[in-house]
């Protein structure tokens, strides 16, 4: 659990956790996270851990995963293992593909892909998730997989710049989808295959118009129902680019 407050002073903040601890022992960890800015963010930079680890722990298609209150973590465990299934599904890994998993979070979908590439290279501008990432990596014993805290579409700049190329691409965005930087990067690190989940039907549209201007052509979707009773969907999306051969 966090607990966003305006001040680091919280008078009697331990009976609080006690009182809290009673009446919801299931709970494994509180943290206390310090917002004192008058912004649209929820959270703030400094927290202090009431209760337990300071994080939670999770797990998902076999792998454990650990989540800090800063990271980012579907809400829905139960399908998000469909999402993220259908995601690897689409993009065939074989066993020879050098993969990036880009806005890679905590490490989710790379890691879990890891076992069907031979190579995965995460990059996520949240430097508390890389954090978890690395751990997560070690605690699944997956080798073949190395984190960065960078921009992602600065990171495949940098990779294109170098002659280094990419067989498969995984992108998950924030609602807001990728911008134009990030579009423009992917066309010119020109991966075979791109593997899109979204949460946002109007910038995913956008983000699809750009990418099927520029040589990818859409192959498959697939939503899948993340929040039951509303009218919110996420889709996973599978693009290939012109010219590229079917596998």
């Amino acid at each position: 659990m966090t607990l966003v407050v305006g001040d680091v002073i919280f008078p009697s903040k331990n009976n609080f956790t006690k009182a809290l601890l009673k009446l919801h022992p299931e709970i494994t960890t509180v943290v206390m996270n310090i917002n004192n800015k008058r912004t649209s963010m929820i959270l703030g930079e400094r927290e202090i851990t009431l209760y337990g680890k300071g994080y939670i722990e999770d797990i998902l298609c076999g792998k454990k995963f650990r989540i800090s209150p800063k990271s980012f973590y579907q809400v829905n465990p139960v399908q998000t293992e469909i999402l993220y299934k259908k995601a690897i599904e689409y993009a065939e890994l074989t066993g020879n593909e050098r993969v990036l998993d880009a806005y890679c979070g905590i490490g989710t979908i790379g890691i879990i892909a890891a076992d069907k590439a031979k190579e995965v290279i995460g990059v996520e501008l949240n430097k508390d998730a890389i954090r978890d990432a690395i751990v997560n990596a070690k605690t699944n014993k997956t080798n073949n997989i190395k984190f960065f805290n960078d921009d992602a579409g600065q990171f495949m700049i940098n990779l294109a710049s170098k002659k280094e190329t990419t067989d498969t691409v995984f992108m998950d965005p924030p609602r807001s989808g990728s911008d134009e930087a990030f579009l423009k990067s992917l066309i010119n690190l020109a991966p075979k295959k791109v593997v899109y989940i979204s949460c946002n039907p109007d910038t995913l549209a956008r983000d699809l118009d750009y990418l099927t201007k520029n040589g990818y052509r859409v192959k498959a979707i697939q939503p899948v129902d993340m929040f039951a009773f509303t009218e919110h969907v996420e889709c996973v999306i599978l693009m290939q680019r012109s010219g590229a051969e079917d596998k």
